[in-house]
């Protein structure tokens, strides 16, 4: 049985809950870097991101001018890793500005259907990712 599991046999399904901006502090690199280690491992990883976080997504980041590494290109290991679940607050998008057309677009290769590109993102309302974290068994807050 891997540490995944529950004594029943069933998968713990992990979220890291993503709600800073990328760059400032070490916390959204640090949530990603996270999040792909427990995808090596096999976890049930899904991420959600609300509030300032959603910039994390955003497209075409330059940090040139701040000094601060752009991590961004990262973000494309995910489907790598067996991410498959990357939740998006449409409500934090809206309140910020930012639309579905500037998020990266974010893809992974389905095994089960002649290894076509999917979209990884998910935009998904304030009450759907309640639900979401609800039927989580671990949340991680970065």
């Amino acid at each position: 049985m891997t540490e995944q599991q529950n004594t029943g046999g069933t998968v713990k399904k992990f979220l890291y809950i993503n709600r800073r901006a990328p760059h400032g502090s070490n916390y959204a690199q640090e949530g990603l870097e996270v999040a792909l280690i427990g995808a090596a491992f096999e976890q049930d990883v899904a991420m959600a991101y609300i509030d300032d976080g959603v910039f994390q997504l955003k497209r075409d980041q330059d940090t040139s001018a701040i000094g601060s590494k752009n991590f961004s290109a990262t973000f494309r290991a995910l489907g790598d890793y067996d991410v498959r679940k990357v939740y998006v607050e449409r409500e934090s998008l809206e309140s910020r500005g930012i639309g579905e057309e500037d998020l990266m677009p974010l893809v992974y290769e389905d095994e089960d259907d002649d290894w076509e590109e999917k979209p990884l993102v998910s935009v998904v309302s304030a009450a759907e990712m309640r639900d979401i974290i609800d039927q989580a068994d671990v949340i991680l807050n970065f």
